[in-house]
Parts: structure tokens; sequence; C-alpha cells
């Protein structure tokens, strides 16, 4: 006889708990009895389907560090608008939650960064991929001219992927200071061609 009833997606149900004990209370309190209260579910459940509770963690880990790698649509921005606002829209359009929480838990226990990369590969984990994506964007941006061939494409990514890092780990969704600090980090680099 079933015990209970089934919860869909419950994965993706025990890693939002996860999220959402993170952002209320820190990475500090998170524990399996924490994910489990917060979802509504028996303690035992995160056992029953990961191995222990570090499983659950990289299992976390590398779920959110896929969403937010997949996240940022910069190829779509190329060649149009202002390049510092495209980068400054790109990144103010990662999933904050996740986000958050991800930079949060792995400031904490940097050991899951390696996990993470065990399954989506070097440079997979969160804030790292998402600045390879910016980095792309921009050398491409450099490509068309409208960002200076003197510029460093994966310098002004790590730049501004810092200043992100700095907001999400400072609980600031503050768009407009992120739209200022990236816009006049690109704002001296502007190419030949500047704005089309």
């Amino acid at each position: 006889m079933p015990r209970g009833i089934a919860i869909p997606q419950l994965r993706q149900h025990l890693f939002a708990a996860a999220d959402t004990v993170v952002l209320r209370e820190g990475a500090a309190k998170l524990s399996g009895r924490a994910v489990t209260a917060e979802a509504g579910v028996a303690t035992g459940l995160i056992h029953t389907h990961f191995a222990d509770f570090d499983g659950f963690l990289a299992a976390y880990a590398v779920d959110r560090s896929f969403t937010i790698a997949a996240a940022p649509a910069f190829h779509e921005r190329v060649g149009t608008g202002e390049v510092g606002t495209n980068l400054a829209d790109g990144l103010a359009a990662l999933p904050r939650p996740g986000l958050t929480a991800l930079a949060r838990l792995l400031a904490m226990r940097p050991d899951l960064t390696a996990r993470v990369e065990d399954v989506l590969g070097a440079g997979g984990s969160g804030f790292d991929a998402v600045e390879r994506a910016a980095a792309e964007y921009l050398a491409a941006e450099q490509g068309l001219g409208r960002l200076a061939e003197a510029a460093d494409p994966a310098a002004l990514a790590l730049a501004a992927v810092s200043v992100l890092h700095r907001l999400v780990l400072a609980g600031s969704a503050d768009a407009e200071r992120l739209r200022d600090a990236v816009t006049a980090l690109v704002a001296g680099t502007a190419g030949a061609h500047g704005a089309l």
C-alpha cells in the first residue's frame, strides 16, 4: 500500500525549499530537517532520494548552476543597443532567488564547486558559467567594432560578474545599481561603431 501522496517534481520541490531556507535563514541553517520542514514532507525523504545530505546539496548546486548558466541570452543582444546596458540587463535577468541562494551556499561550501564541475564541466558552476557567457558576448561585440580592440572581454566579464556577485551576497536586488556599475565599467571601452 502507498504510504503517502506522490509529490510531482519532488526534486524541484525540495530545491525550492532549500532556496527559501537559505534566503530566509542563511546557508549555515541549511539542513535536511530544515529543507523537509520547509517543503512540508517527511524528514527522511531526502535520504530516500539522495545518498546523503551532501548528495542533496551537490544535486541542488548542479541544478541551480545549470539553470543560471542557461539563463543569460547575451547572444540575442549582439549588435543591438548599448553594450554596457545589454551586459547589465543580461545579468539583471538571471533568476535571482536561485542565484542568491547558490551564491550563499557556495560561499559557505566551496567544495561543492568541484562536484558541480564533475557534472557540468570546468567553469560550469553558477557565476563561472555566467562570466564565460558574458565574455563571449563582449568578444562578439568587439568583433563588430562595438567594443574597443584594446578592451579585454574576459577581464570586463569578470568585473561585471563580480559586481553582480557582490550585490547578490549583500542581498541587494537593485537592478539600477547593477546597471550603473556595469555600464560604467564598459563605458570607456566603446569601439569605433559604438551603439547601433
